[in-house]
């Protein structure tokens, strides 16, 4: 009896200590975040600019903006990359410009923890802002989360989670916000190209869906929809009073300056495969001028490939409303109508059509190829293999047509 009390009395005290020390522990912490410089509850409002370096989702490769709000009781953080993959007909309406964002305000120490779990570098720039200037731009960033107003019509170059920060600070501020007048990159496009260096079958999709609006030369804040750009910017820019923006720049997240995916090897690059293609094309091609006869399948499903591809070129040109996206010099290759070469070539009686496609063909692949130096629009290196492959499929179909009737004769 007596070893059985003492059992249940030592088990109460091995409790009882670590209980003690429990809460030891939490006062502990409790007393450091209260005397640490990252409590802001009784330090004057300061709003400063984060910026989270690129990561290796596609929608990561620029980065992202935020604003952090801390001191008075505050500190939280504004957001307005939030989106939602849920929403019904997400990606119709993505791909039509109908893209809805939202801003939103939370907990800063909700934030970080995403950016530490995938190794992103995180920049905390504080704004040097006047106590009115503060406040000034916490009632703007109130006002821009409310019900009414958190959901924005979000455009990749126009108004984008940088561009809506910048807005704000400069309807805050009592003098004009002056940033360097240091064009980098001279376009859009080019700028896109520089942060997608490492994923080359995601820059061919921009540049076969997005037109020359993306070409237009760009001035120095227009180069800043890039967070990674706001910050390089922001670093170097003043009032009109001569106060720099930023006082002071701190580390948050130590991690990767880069924490992409590694580069695509050459030999998976668009560029790579579109001239393999092209090669087997031109074997095709000699072999069918040498024989006389048309190999069918490879000129039906390649004429079917530039149609399905055109559907989607011809929605984006005509029908959505992403302002990118129209004028699209590659609509003369990629359209609807390559469809009916693959359905002339099948049906006898509509092969007057097919002549006519490819006489189409010859002359828009042609023009396409000669004037592509000279125009805004820039052309993936990708491109110039498959339109020349275009280009003598229809050349040899007419070829072999017009030797094939002169023969008859």
């Amino acid at each position: 009896m007596h070893n059985r009390l003492t059992d249940i009395f030592r088990k109460i005290s091995a409790m009882a200590i670590l209980i003690v020390m429990a809460l030891s522990f939490q006062i502990q912490c409790l007393s450091a975040s209260l005397n640490t410089p990252d409590s802001y509850h009784n330090n004057p409002l300061t709003i400063s600019l984060i910026t989270c370096y690129p990561g290796e989702e596609i929608y990561e490769l620029c980065g992202h903006s935020a604003i952090r709000v801390r001191g008075e009781g505050i500190d939280s953080v504004w957001n307005y990359g939030i989106f939602d993959f849920n929403q019904p007909n997400f990606v119709y309406r993505f791909v039509k410009g109908e893209t809805d964002y939202r801003g939103a305000s939370y907990p800063f120490r909700w934030f970080l923890p995403e950016y530490i779990k995938s190794g992103r570098k995180v920049v905390e720039q504080d704004l040097n802002l006047t106590p009115e200037e503060s406040e000034q731009l916490l009632s703007i960033l109130r006002n821009s989360v409310l019900p009414e107003n958190a959901v924005y019509r979000y455009n990749y170059i126009k108004d984008n989670c940088s561009i809506r920060i910048l807005n704000a600070m400069d309807s805050a501020t009592r003098v004009k916000i002056i940033y360097p007048d240091c064009v980098r990159y001279g376009s859009f496009r080019n700028e896109m190209r520089a942060y997608h260096e490492g994923y080359p079958w995601y820059q061919f999709g921009i540049d076969l869906a997005l037109g020359e609006g993306l070409d237009q030369k760009t001035n120095s804040r227009e180069e800043m929809f890039v967070p990674m750009e706001v910050m390089r910017n922001a670093a170097s820019a003043h009032f009109a009073d001569g106060r720099p923006l930023v006082k002071e720049t701190r580390i948050l997240n130590q991690g990767r300056e880069n924490a992409v995916l590694p580069a695509t090897p050459w030999f998976l690059a668009p560029v790579f495969w579109a001239w393999i293609i092209t090669l087997i094309i031109s074997c095709v091609v000699a072999l069918n001028i040498l024989n006389g006869k048309v190999f069918l399948p490879l000129y039906g499903v390649w004429f079917l490939i530039l149609g399905l591809a055109g559907c989607l070129i011809a929605f984006l040109v005509f029908i959505s409303v992403h302002e990118a996206t129209s004028p699209n010099i590659l609509i003369f290759w990629l359209n609807p109508f390559q469809f009916l070469f693959t359905v002339s070539m099948v049906i006898r009686r509509l092969k007057p059509l097919a002549m006519a496609m490819a006489f189409y063909n010859i002359i828009a692949m042609g023009v396409l190829l000669i004037i592509s130096p000279f125009i805004t629009q820039s052309l993936n290196p990708a491109f110039y293999p498959l339109i020349l492959s275009t280009f003598a499929l229809a050349c040899s179909y007419a070829i072999i047509h017009i030797k094939s009737s002169y023969k008859r004769r």
